[in-house]
């Protein structure tokens, strides 16, 4: 999965597709470097963020949207906790609805899922992007996120949503200090308990820095070190900015064996 970011602000690539074109232009590169989804968002969900308006969010991604479904020949999301955001952007060719806040933020998030039938993605976060990284806590940090995208999985489902319809993202640094991350990025392969996809958004994240020791190294290296750690646990969805470097190592991973190491491990399991 690509992100296109139409924000200034987004942690990492704020204020690099701000206008329409820029956006459009980003995309077609991203597939063309092995992107199999394009996930457009234009409010940031970064630690501390503020949200936009309506109306400012509606003009940022729906035009660009539009573009793209006419122009792409993979899917794309939607990146929004915004009902009528989702709503319009479907309407625009989105086939993804990708809900930080796990359809909880907006009442009627559920009913434009329904109402559409298009994929949906449900997210952990403890507490909100204002909030969320001011003192996380857990006693037990996988089997808490686990739980909870169990119980939002069984919510969807009773409500109509039928499971192939839902993914699941235990929210790589939505309310997480460095080592649950890591903790989370370790035990991924738990999560395939639930019997959903998973998608997991890791890209250029705190924890890399943390781990490598400087604040301002490139951090693509170490997006790439864990995506190969994610593929060799069977993640399905990986979501990054850097497109091209992470679909060649990934390429390198299962022409060098790594997706056999995969299917041994489970066929010892």
């Amino acid at each position: 999965m690509g992100i296109i970011n139409v924000t200034p602000d987004s942690f990492s690539d704020g204020g690099q597709c701000e206008s329409q074109q820029q956006a459009v232009e980003r995309a077609i590169q991203l597939v063309s470097d092995g992107a199999g989804i394009i996930d457009v968002g234009g409010e940031s969900t970064r630690p501390a963020s503020q949200p936009v308006s309506l109306k400012e969010e509606l003009a940022r991604v729906i035009p660009v949207i539009e573009q793209l479904c006419s122009q792409l020949d993979v899917p794309v999301s939607i990146d929004t906790s915004k009902a009528e955001v989702a709503r319009q952007a479907i309407a625009a060719g989105a086939e993804i609805i990708n809900d930080v806040s796990g359809l909880e933020g907006d009442p009627a998030m559920l009913d434009v899922a329904l109402e559409s039938a298009v994929g949906v993605c449900l997210m952990h976060m403890q507490g909100n992007p204002q909030t969320m990284q001011d003192n996380p806590q857990y006693h037990d940090v996988v089997q808490e996120i686990f739980d909870y995208l169990a119980a939002r999985r069984d919510a969807l489902q009773a409500a109509g949503i039928v499971r192939d319809r839902i993914c699941l993202d235990p929210g790589i640094g939505f309310g997480k200090t460095h080592q649950h991350n890591l903790t989370l990025l370790a035990n991924s392969y738990r999560f395939h308990e639930l019997g959903c996809p998973l998608l997991v958004g890791h890209s250029r994240k705190g924890y890399i820095a943390s781990v490598l020791g400087d604040k301002q190294l490139d951090r693509t290296a170490g997006t790439i070190g864990t995506g190969l750690a994610l593929a060799q646990q069977g993640v399905q969805l990986i979501r990054v900015h850097d497109v091209a470097p992470v679909s060649q190592a990934l390429a390198l991973f299962a022409a060098s064996g790594g997706l056999d190491c995969l299917n041994n491990q489970h066929q010892i399991d």
